[in-house]
């Protein structure tokens, strides 16, 4: 098949071109959000090819898979020459995020539709979303599996953030100087060292956006991997720090509870308790060894490559048969 998408989500995408289709990727000159074209620090096959409005109009399609309201309400349409996504395109609306706002008001902007599927990517979204009559699965996150990598060789923690400064509350920044203070804290991501110096904490340092291979040894070198997302999804970088076998410590929020079985990290919504994991953790690499193998066995369990691929490659069958 040639499936149409934005390079949106990079580490999720990683995952979906491992697949056995054409990927056709939208690229402009400014290579801007609505059209980045291939990935610069994700490892992509061949079978990603970037196309320019003019390609992708006149461009065989089977499938075009829509990430963002913008690209359901009119830019899919033009980059696809006129074709409706849905009507004249089989469509398919991943849904990354949980909603934002009051619970009665959770309406997903692709709801009340009869000529796509909303793909859900954890049971957490699904619950929490309202999508009317349009049908509605989950695609559970799948990971290009790095290897168990985890040495623990530096008493440091390790989190990976994008954009925390923007992002504030939803990603739990407030809470990384509380975090620091139990024990030493490297952030990664965008925007991560441009934090740490406004926030100027002792024993919190930021590292910005290393490509995604370097970022997979810098994380398995630290004790102990740290999730402190108060309201997102999943982030795929909890589910490839439990692939490294690394044990982690995660609020006790959203899909993070189903993610991280008992036996496999501390998840909890009380402060102390996951201070003290980490302290303890960065203290007994012995315990943390033992935690981060059995999340590796969560991990490769639940999140691994093969089931994310066929689960795509049955819901495709569907929508463009």
């Amino acid at each position: 098949m040639r499936i149409l998408l934005w390079h949106v989500h990079g580490s999720w995408t990683t995952a979906l071109v491992q697949g056995r289709h054409e990927y056709l990727v939208p690229v402009l000159p400014d290579r801007g959000p609505d059209g980045r074209g291939r990935a610069q620090t994700w490892d992509w096959p061949a079978s990603v090819i970037e196309v320019t409005p003019d390609e992708a109009a006149g461009a065989e399609v089977d499938a075009v898979i829509l990430q963002r309201p913008e690209e359901l309400h009119g830019l899919a349409e033009r980059w696809l020459g006129g074709r409706r996504p849905g009507r004249d395109v089989p469509a398919v609306y991943v849904e990354h995020n949980a909603p934002q706002g009051r619970i009665n008001e959770l309406r997903h902007p692709a709801a009340d539709r009869d000529d796509l599927t909303v793909a859900h990517v954890t049971h957490f979204n699904a619950l929490l979303w309202d999508t009317g009559r349009t049908r509605a699965t989950v695609i559970e996150h799948g990971v290009v599996d790095p290897g168990e990598r985890w040495t623990g060789a530096l008493p440091r923690v390790a989190a990976a953030v994008n954009e925390p400064g923007r992002r504030g509350r939803v990603t739990g920044t407030d809470l990384l100087p509380a975090f620091a203070d139990a024990a030493p804290l490297d952030l990664f991501g965008m925007g991560a060292k441009a934090l740490a110096d406004q926030l100027g904490h002792p024993a919190l340092a930021g590292h910005e956006n290393p490509p995604q291979h370097r970022l997979h040894d810098e994380l398995a070198r630290r004790r102990a991997y740290l999730h402190p997302i108060r309201w997102t999804s999943l982030g795929l970088s909890l589910i490839e720090a439990m692939h490294l076998g690394m044990p982690v410590v995660a609020l006790a929020t959203t899909e993070a509870p189903e993610a991280i079985p008992p036996g496999a990290g501390i998840v909890s919504n009380r402060l102390d308790h996951l201070t003290g994991a980490l302290r303890r953790l960065v203290a007994d690499p012995d315990e943390g060894r033992m935690l981060g193998k059995a999340a590796r066995e969560a991990a490769l369990a639940r999140y691994g490559l093969g089931r994310f691929l066929d689960d795509w490659d049955r819901l495709l069958g569907e929508v463009a048969g």
